[in-house]
């Protein structure tokens, strides 16, 4: 982001992630799986709820009350089938939440709860999720009773948030909202190791500096969270690990002091387990047989109980009433001395010095004894690293501090990927805006667009700069968090107005034109960039002898720099545009490959995809006035001739250095130059069959229309507003 070209390897999308065919899937992990790709084609509908339902709707009539009644019982009934330590869920429920919100990264949006995807494979049968499967069945009753009305993704999250308040916390808040998904979220890329927990090398540049850990992912083994609990690679380094502590929870949004709550905050209650023989555990749920109906992780013997229990394999508890909301964390971490010790399933763990027993806690499972006292590596990192060591103490000195700042930290935790305010729904949202939800003020929607657009015409910038300026405005939208998008006109802030890819000088030109025509006319900048896009495709439209009006709605709103958490907007920074045919360096994954992941955070499918270049190509929109891609005798024009040219055979196509040239097949001559992202859609099957479609000779006016939709779906992707 610095403008210096990054390594090859340094791309934030992954090589091969949505489109290599040796892509790790369900089945090559488990081969018994069912695979049920069969189902999903022709446009089956995979969401198996009636047409026309909507949970946001839904949610609303929700007994939340009733709801959360039901979870706190929940949280002591324990079952003979697999028994709650010391007689409380709380533990299982919070690491349920945090896992499966935990597993989002701000690289690219992607990850975290709010689709409830760990209830699918891979996620499903992680190392570091092991067990999670009996705290879903668990919660299967109340899922069971409040039906429709509650989401599972809802569900799972509220139910770590439930039980903190159980255990005594005064908790932040919690938004309902989060709509499932009905299958495995196949676009996220884990890693390319086909072996759980393989070495971290296989993930870094260099394991002694955590900023080289690829991107876009943040854990540092295949199937973990964060950070392996022995240590990195397993071996213990307290100091090595607050690093890579450091880094991976900075990829996934928090800073020093909201990675120390969560890190003190988590282990305030709860116990690990690691008091069996870890090779006789059985089969994660994917690899599991008919029989077991979805449960793994079998421990023959155990019943559940604390005093077989293997998870993650090391073995105790973290403070002296793991049930409660207390500073027990704290007072053991810096009142003892630890050293390295082997849990009962051979993990490493620290364990105090001399701790007389009736400082430890009670057994989980028989009250006679005591349990383990035990710190993990990142544990040991709190007190080790000197600046995670001062937040701990600030902590320590203020007790009704650091609940409020692990409450707020939770709170983001679980909350992270669902966008701005207006997605949360239920009687506990908070009413602060928080910097992180990327706050948008109303905008006004009162006011005459007609005459904004004609004033715009009248300006007489050119179609292609209108265009461009809306087009860059938007393409920031990310579905997988619901970051970025016009809504905001934050393009004119920084970091975003400093951006290569939006030409900052074209683009000062435009906003100079814009931002008193929107003033004169009571609009928001946002509305009017995106408005000036649309006076600009019906220019070309018109030019193209169509007559066409684009969709529009009017209320956005204009974030002001105090609204704007600047330093988090830069994984937004797009490296490429394919649409606009330009690569701020050269990357290990094809330009194809990262325009294709463009469109499926934008949320296009691949028709959108299809329609939308074509038509940015022959309006001639390219970056820095590129012809590369420009197929037609008239650009400026919205035609088809982009699709009408790429398939004509009596053209052939040649490599070039930097690119492709587009010769007569007959004389030989130059007709036209290409990227790699203009003749992917007429080498891929799937593209050419919906360029084959634009170029007929009956379909000028349905591409038109097709370009319309996907350019309007574009402008109001992050128009949460409209749906709510």
């Amino acid at each position: 982001m610095d403008g210096q070209k990054p390594p090859l390897s340094g791309c934030p999308v992954a090589h091969g992630s949505n489109t290599s065919l040796t892509k790790p899937s369900v089945t090559k992990w488990w081969p018994k799986a069912l695979n049920l790709d069969i189902l999903h084609q022709k446009g089956a509908r995979v969401d198996p709820m009636d047409e026309g339902f909507s949970y946001r709707d839904a949610v609303q009539d929700l007994d939340f009350d009733g709801l959360k009644a039901d979870l706190k019982a929940l949280m002591t009934e324990s079952q003979p089938w697999w028994p709650a330590d010391w007689g409380h869920y709380g533990g299982l429920f919070i690491r349920l939440a945090w896992h499966s919100a935990g597993s989002y990264r701000t690289t690219d949006g992607r990850g975290g709860g709010a689709g409830g995807n760990i209830r699918f494979a891979p996620l499903n049968s992680w190392p570091d999720n092991a067990s999670l499967d009996k705290a879903r069945r668990l919660l299967w009753p109340i899922k069971k009773k409040y039906g429709n009305k509650l989401s599972w993704a809802d569900l799972i999250l509220l139910s770590g948030t439930v039980a903190y308040e159980s255990m005594g916390l005064k908790t932040f808040g919690f938004g309902y909202g989060r709509e499932d998904i009905w299958g495995p979220e196949t676009d996220v890329y884990w890693g390319e190791e086909n072996e759980w927990l393989a070495p971290s090398e296989n993930r870094y540049d260099d394991i002694n500096d955590a900023g080289t850990l690829e991107n876009p992912l943040a854990a540092v083994h295949m199937g973990l969270i964060y950070v392996n609990p022995e240590g990195i690679n397993g071996v213990p380094n307290p100091a090595h690990t607050a690093m890579h502590v450091r880094e991976t929870f900075a990829r996934m949004a928090m800073n020093d002091e909201e990675t120390a709550a969560l890190t003190c905050g988590g282990h305030t209650v709860g116990k690990a387990h690691g008091n069996g023989d870890g090779n006789l555990i059985g089969s994660e749920p994917e690899g599991e047989n008919l029989e077991a109906q979805g449960f793994g992780w079998a421990n023959p013997g155990s019943d559940g109980t604390a005093a077989k229990a293997f998870t993650s394999g090391i073995e105790g508890a973290w403070t002296k009433e793991p049930t409660k909301w207390d500073m027990g964390y704290f007072d053991y971490l810096f009142d003892w001395e630890w050293e390295l010790q082997k849990s009962p399933a051979g993990a490493w763990q620290w364990e105090p010095k001399d701790m007389p027993d009736d400082v430890k806690p009670l057994d989980p499972s028989d009250q006679s004894k005591r349990a383990r006292v035990i710190m993990t590596d990142a544990d040991m990192a709190m007190r080790v690293d000197p600046v995670y060591n001062e937040i701990c103490q600030r902590f320590r000195a203020d007790p009704e501090y650091f609940a409020d700042t692990f409450a707020r930290a939770w709170f983001k935790l679980t909350h992270r990927d669902m966008g701005p305010r207006v997605n949360y729904l239920g009687p506990d949202v908070p009413n602060e805006d928080l910097i992180w939800q990327d706050p948008v003020p109303a905008g006004a929607s009162d006011f005459d667009a007609a005459a904004l657009k004609s004033a715009i015409a009248a300006a007489g910038l050119p179609a292609a700069e209108l265009v461009a300026t809306a087009w860059d405005s938007a393409r920031t939208y990310r579905g997988s968090d619901r970051r970025g998008g016009a809504n905001g006109a934050r393009i004119r802030l920084a970091p975003q107005k400093d951006w290569e890819g939006n030409e900052p000088e074209r683009l000062a030109r435009v906003l100079a034109v814009l931002e008193p025509l929107a003033a004169e006319h009571g609009a928001s900048l946002a509305d009017t960039i995106v408005l000036a896009g649309n006076v600009g495709v019906e220019a070309c439209l018109s030019a193209a002898g169509i007559s066409m009006n684009v969709p529009f709605a009017a209320g956005r709103g204009d974030a002001t720099d105090e609204m704007t958490d600047a330093a988090s907007f830069d994984v937004l920074e797009p490296l490429t545009d394919g649409f606009r045919n330009w690569a701020k360096t050269e990357y290990a994954v094809s330009p194809e490959e990262m325009m294709l992941d463009r469109a499926q955070l934008i949320g296009l499918t691949g028709w959108e995809m299809t329609a939308l270049l074509g038509g940015m190509r022959v309006m001639d929109t390219n970056f820095g006035g590129s012809k590369d891609g420009v197929f037609t005798d008239r650009p400026g024009a919205l035609t088809n001739d982009f699709f009408v040219n790429l398939t004509d055979m009596n053209n052939s196509w040649h490599p070039v250095k930097g690119g492709y040239e587009i010769r007569d097949r007959a004389s030989g001559d130059v007709k036209w130059t290409a990227t790699r992202c203009d003749l992917v859609f007429g080498s891929n099957s799937v593209l050419r069959s919906y360029a084959e479609v634009y170029a007929q000779d009956d379909n000028a006016e349905k591409f038109a229309r097709d370009f319309v939709a996907a350019w309007a779906k574009v402008m109001h992707a992050d128009r949460f507003d409209l749906a709510a």
